[in-house]
């Protein structure tokens, strides 16, 4: 791309993602669902103006890690602790659930073969932590219990999906399952978990003393970024997802971290709301980026309208889809209106969703009709949640907060 197309592609698309946010919210609708129609408007489904090109990519990433070091930044890990046995249940049951009924429809019901049953049945287990997130910053529920939960439930789904994304691309290029890789990377998925915070908390501190001894303005927002940045390298190089190296990143230098590096902020607690206020513009003009460069990824021209197979096959998979999610909220054991709020905000597979629909496509394991019914189901269970948790919390919000 050249450079100055690249500037006028960039343009459009933080002009059409604010237009589109602030429709959204003048429509009394959560502004992410604004920012992923922008995407798919300018995207091959309908004008075709912009395609999904790596520079774009590129900056979609660091607006997902951004997006991520916020919700980081501002989550109580005090009460993500207490919900870590709920989350890891909902995140075990909404991993398997969708899996297990994803490969079995396919492989049972439609008689596919059973790698694309496994890649289908992969597919269908993707939370998309970003959308979810913004969807419950929006509706200001991010401090909730049951956002708590799906929180913890989303990052622990994201580690699985690395493992079995590990598993199934193995198992393309190799034809045979190698546990081994898969075991190794969830080994040094726990130690980057266990050692980033206290490094992030180390380091700090040290930032803490710089700012004070500097002489110039941009100190904080330049080495926090900094950080990040390493953090989501970090975490790329154990071969987790570039992504939870900004969320743990995050949650390091939030004012509520408990270990004892901590104190430093609780007796602080300006430093850490200046780290909030700087960094906040930065994470407001990268994190758009991301949720169009989903739209732009969803070509909707590739689907035969026409064809039985594609809407029974995508009707059912989205069922299954639907129902997995659901279920698995479940095992958190909360009351119903709870339960209901966790399995709707575990529903968007987004970004996830498509990166193992395209591994398979990539590696021609998915024909043209599998990956576009594929594509219709994660279509469906990225644009629909925001409104349904939209209409769900305007009818029950009230009695969630008295604990209904």
């Amino acid at each position: 791309m050249e450079v100055h197309t690249f500037f006028l592609h960039l343009m459009v698309i933080l002009i059409a993602a604010r237009c589109c946010a602030e429709l959204a919210a003048w429509l009394q609708t959560p502004p992410v669902v604004g920012e992923l129609c922008a995407g798919i408007v300018l995207g091959p489904s309908v004008l075709a103006w912009l395609q999904p090109e790596p520079v774009l990519r590129l900056l979609a990433e660091i607006g997902i890690i951004l997006l991520l070091f916020e919700a980081g930044l501002d989550t109580d890990i005090r009460q993500l602790a207490r919900a870590g046995v709920k989350s890891a249940l909902v995140a075990g049951a909404g991993f398997a659930l969708p899996f297990a009924l994803g490969w079995g429809l396919c492989e049972l019901v439609f008689g596919l073969p059973r790698l694309v049953s496994l890649f289908v049945g992969g597919t269908l287990t993707a939370t998309s932590i970003g959308i979810t997130i913004r969807v419950l910053t929006d509706l200001k529920r991010r401090h909730q219990r049951e956002a708590q939960i799906v929180l913890g439930a989303a990052v622990i789904d994201d580690i699985l999906g690395v493992v079995l994304l590990a598993v199934l691309y193995e198992f393309s290029i190799a034809g045979a399952v190698q546990w081994s890789n898969a075991g190794r990377v969830l080994v040094f998925v726990g130690i980057f978990f266990v050692l980033a915070p206290v490094m992030a908390k180390l380091l700090a501190l040290l930032v803490r003393h710089l700012h004070a001894a500097s002489r110039t303005k941009g100190l904080i927002p330049t080495v926090i970024v900094s950080l990040v940045l390493f953090f989501a390298w970090l975490a790329h190089e154990v071969g987790a997802p570039e992504m939870l190296g900004g969320f743990a990143a995050g949650l390091a230098l939030s004012r509520r971290f408990f270990l004892p590096l901590g104190v430093a902020f609780h007796t602080d607690s300006d430093f850490a709301e200046r780290v909030e206020q700087d960094m906040q513009p930065i994470v407001q003009l990268f994190t758009p980026i991301f949720f169009v460069m989903v739209g732009l990824s969803l070509d909707l021209t590739t689907v035969d309208w026409d064809s039985p197979f594609i809407w029974m096959f995508s009707a059912l998979v989205f069922a299954v889809a639907l129902a997995g999610k659901m279920a698995g909220a479940a095992f958190a054991g909360e009351r119903p209106l709870t339960t209901l709020a966790i399995g709707l905000a575990m529903v968007p597979r987004g970004e996830v969703g498509l990166i193992f629909a395209q591994l398979g496509r990539s590696s021609g394991i998915l024909s043209n009709e599998i990956h576009a019914a594929l594509v219709i189901v994660i279509a469906l269970t990225t644009l629909l949640p925001p409104f349904l948790m939209k209409a769900f919390y305007a009818r029950f919000g009230h009695r969630l907060s008295r604990g209904g």
